[in-house]
């Protein structure tokens, strides 16, 4: 076997791992160490390959937006339908995220309990996936009657801010101590009432 084939082998074994640890503990209790165990890989092989702990967390980040998001854009998930768009691509997500536990975990991890020293790098990787969504609102708008004065960019930026202050308010609720479960039911459960508030809060009323 080839040493550049060996060597991938070996980071896709680390890797693996890796994933399986992040995939299962946020990124604070989550270590080397159990990445080591679990993959029977020695400390000293995953140094060789790897810069530590953020360097692998960050590489299973995005494999999980880039799964993701490639899983979506597979997806016929738009309709002339305004909420049967969403609905399509909620359960899209859902059903990924069942099919794919371990990305779930890593998904909404970097939502609710994201390492601060590492928001800047997140923000990077899940450009695409942000981008995507951003493209669904979008295409959403599409089919809406906006109210006078209201662009699609200005639709498109009070989407990305609201978007924002819904993600905060839930990583504050984790900093709090609330039960991680609970708020990633939570965080779901809310999004078609959020979706449906950014939608017809910009929309004419029947009476305009």
């Amino acid at each position: 076997m080839k040493k550049e084939e060996k060597t991938k082998i070996t980071k896709e074994r680390i890797l693996s791992a890796a994933i399986a640890e992040f995939g299962s503990k946020n990124y604070d209790a989550a270590s080397i160490n159990n990445i080591c165990q679990t993959g029977q890989i020695p400390k000293g092989l995953l140094y060789h390959n790897f810069n530590g702990k953020d360097d692998l967390y960050l590489l299973c980040v995005k494999e999980c937006y880039d799964k993701l998001t490639a899983f979506l854009k597979s997806q016929s998930l738009q309709s002339s339908d305004v909420k049967e768009a969403l609905q399509n691509t909620l359960m899209a997500r859902q059903h990924f995220f069942e099919q794919n536990p371990l990305y779930a975990n890593i998904f909404f991890n970097t939502i609710l309990q994201p390492p601060e020293h590492l928001s800047q790098q997140l923000g990077q990787l899940r450009s695409e996936f942000d981008q995507y969504s951003a493209q669904c609102y979008l295409a959403v708008l599409q089919n809406l009657n906006l109210r006078n004065g209201i662009t699609k960019n200005i639709a498109l930026e009070y989407f990305l801010a609201t978007s924002e202050m819904f993600n905060r308010y839930f990583q504050k609720k984790a900093k709090q101590g609330a039960s991680y479960q609970k708020l990633v039911q939570n965080h779901e459960d809310m999004l078609p009432a959020l979706f449906d508030i950014m939608l017809y809060g910009i929309a004419k009323s029947p009476a305009e």
